[in-house]
């Protein structure tokens, strides 16, 4: 079974984002992979700037080399089609682990 966290808000810029990531939601992440029959982890964040690339990307894979052989992966998106078809790929593909996905314009 997949898990999905997704967070509503974080800060515009990177440094801030990504503090405010690892202060309020780490936790839950990690403690979402615990939980009973879940195999992977989906974090959903809200769209970004391309400055942001960079720490979500090093989360995605260090959460995922911490949590093998649960998958993680962290996708960026506003709720709607493409995100929903994101997330079905996702639930559906047991090699993939460690990407930043995004899917917004």
């Amino acid at each position: 079974m997949m898990r999905q966290i997704a967070i509503a808000a974080l800060p515009e810029a990177a440094i801030d984002a990504a503090e405010a990531f690892m202060m309020h939601h780490l936790v839950a992440a990690r403690d979402a992979l615990t939980e009973p029959g879940v195999s992977a982890l989906a974090i959903i964040l809200p769209p970004a700037a391309h400055d942001h690339r960079d720490w979500r990307l090093a989360l995605a894979r260090d959460l995922a080399r911490a949590a093998t052989p649960q998958r993680v992966n962290v996708v960026a998106g506003n709720p709607g089609e493409a995100l929903e078809a994101t997330l079905r790929f996702l639930s559906d593909a047991p090699g993939v682990t460690g990407h930043y996905l995004v899917c917004h314009e």
